[in-house]
């Protein structure tokens, strides 16, 4: 049972710092917007790879993220790596509380 905790544990914390590097990545993402990058830089295509999908899916999904010019579908992303965090991960971290890990 404590091998199980302990996992539990892990998987809570790691996906708590993934869930976290991938918030900040989304700020920088949204701020980058504001002003004119270099689209042949690299950290400005790595970070549109990985949030442009994403993005992308929140447009399709919900048309009313893009209003007059602002697009709302970094925000929706943001909330939803929160909710995850919240609810998710606090969750398996309880759990791994309550089997005796930590």
């Amino acid at each position: 049972m404590l091998l199980l905790a302990n996992t539990l544990y892990a998987i809570s914390v790691v996906l708590g710092y993934l869930l976290n590097i991938y918030f900040w990545i989304v700020i920088v993402a949204a701020v980058m917007t504001w002003f004119n990058p270099d689209p042949y830089n690299f950290l400005v295509r790595a970070l549109r790879m990985l949030t442009e999908p994403l993005f992308y899916r929140i447009r399709k999904w919900m048309p009313f993220t893009y209003l007059k010019g602002l697009d709302f579908s970094a925000v929706i992303v943001l909330i939803a790596i929160q909710l995850t965090q919240m609810i998710v991960v606090k969750t398996l971290a309880e759990w791994a509380a309550r089997l005796g890990a930590r």
